[in-house]
């Protein structure tokens, strides 16, 4: 789904109060807490995570699911692991309605892509 929003707040407010967003604002969280210096903005009508035009998130809320863009998941070390229980691609990771977020290893995944933005290392697609 689009939302054609001018900005972070705007979008929330755009989003249906139900399971997707909860799950949107939980990934958020994730990714705000522990990347306090990254700034969130609007691209291509959807929450994105950065600094510097250099992004390396982006979420949105899409009709059976919440998706979070991310580099090359290849990139992450033990990748397959962390995401264990999620349909995903190559950058794109598919958050379902079923999956409990507090039993997978997706906020170690964002924190390990954090780390090797933070390193300078290449979490580009």
């Amino acid at each position: 789904m689009q939302y054609d929003a001018k900005n972070a707040e705007q979008y929330l407010e755009m989003l249906e109060d139900d399971w997707r967003k909860e799950k949107l604002l939980a990934i958020r969280q994730m990714i705000l807490s522990y990347g306090t210096e990254l700034e969130e903005s609007i691209r291509y009508k959807m929450l994105n995570f950065g600094r510097d035009e250099h992004y390396i998130f982006a979420l949105n809320a899409q009709k059976h699911y919440v998706s979070l863009y991310v580099g090359t998941i290849d990139k992450i070390e033990n990748a397959e692991t962390l995401l264990t229980g999620y349909n995903y691609g190559k950058g794109c990771i598919r958050v379902k309605k079923t999956i409990n977020m507090e039993e997978t290893g997706l906020r170690d995944f964002i924190h390990k892509t954090i780390d090797m933005w933070r390193a300078g290392e290449d979490t580009d697609c």
